[in-house]
């Protein structure tokens, strides 16, 4: 079993930083079969890695790599899971919008809350309360459509 000093840990962890994913549990895995029988605890102990990730790269030495798919993780856009939904709250809104009264942008304006074009939304397209996107989500899909969620102000008459 080879011994670990504190120069061999600070370069081993150095090593270790600069790869990710499945290159560097690989290399953990490879690094402890070089140290022996033990050399599973002794780098745990040492370098402070995680049995766990030692434990997937010697899987990985064996069977392969494993693709990580970190792109694939995490809640997929209200967009994907309902492709109709911005259609219908731009339908339900159509009605109460103005366009800006000054004419200086081409922005429209709508006096109904986020909240409200939610519930319109549900009640007129039969949409499921859960699966329907929260408010700020429907704010934040009009203002990029265009469409800002602001009280309707008034034109101002010119002072003489």
């Amino acid at each position: 079993m080879l011994k670990l000093t504190d120069s061999t840990v600070k370069w081993l962890n150095n090593t270790a930083d600069q790869l990710k994913g499945s290159a560097r549990r690989m290399f953990m895995a490879e690094t402890v079969q070089q140290l022996g029988y033990g050399g599973a605890s002794a780098a745990e102990k040492k370098s402070g890695w995680s049995g766990g990730t030692i434990r997937k790269g010697q899987k990985e030495l064996k069977n392969g790599p494993i693709k990580d798919r970190f792109s694939e993780r995490g809640g997929k856009k209200s967009e994907e899971l309902l492709p109709n939904l911005l259609e219908d709250i731009k339908k339900s809104i159509e009605p109460e919008c103005q366009t800006d009264p000054s004419f200086n942008t081409c922005r429209s304006y709508t006096r109904i809350t986020a909240e409200e074009v939610r519930k319109r939304s549900i009640e007129t397209y039969s949409y499921n309360e859960k699966s329907t996107p929260c408010a700020r989500t429907i704010s934040t899909e009009l203002n990029e459509s265009g469409c800002s969620l602001k009280k309707v102000r008034k034109t101002k008459p010119q002072k003489k």
